[in-house]
């Protein structure tokens, strides 16, 4: 995947249905249509990562004063490996910080080492754990809650 650099747009409704094959190949449990719709509709952050003209990734995050909550970022397995959901993480931070945003918040599954792993390494730390949080295949998963001061 050369050749091209990414960037990023604000998501809009006519993007859904190509954000949400995203959602449904990145995640086990994803989000519905619905869910990402009423986020365009409430003025969350929607963002996609583009890497050319195709939709590689997506994130969305509130601002609410000067907290951030990182809601949902996915990168295309199909392009994992490339570092894309770094680029598209520090995107989301640095926009949290035009914002004036002091801190910003994610949860993340326990057992996703990969995503944990990058998180770490921007300097979020764990602040807390939210117990059966999410689904999974059987019964649910807990969230660790990282928390990053900008």
């Amino acid at each position: 995947m050369s050749g091209h650099r990414l960037t990023f747009r604000p998501m809009q409704e006519g993007d859904l249905s190509m954000v949400m094959e995203i959602e449904l190949r990145a995640y086990p449990h994803p989000w519905s249509e619905g869910i990402m719709r009423d986020c365009l509709r409430s003025g969350h952050h929607c963002w996609l990562t583009l890497y050319g003209n195709r939709i590689v990734g997506h994130a969305v995050m509130s601002i609410a004063a000067d907290e951030s909550h990182l809601l949902n970022i996915a990168i295309d397995p199909k392009c994992h490996g490339h570092g894309y959901g770094r680029i598209l993480l520090k995107h989301m931070l640095g926009l949290a910080q035009q914002k004036n945003v002091g801190t910003v918040f994610l949860e993340v599954r326990d057992s996703n080492r990969v995503a944990a792993t990058l998180y770490d390494s921007v300097g979020f730390n764990e602040v807390g754990r939210r117990r059966g949080y999410y689904p999974a295949t059987k019964g649910r998963e807990d969230a660790i809650v990282y928390g990053l001061i900008l």
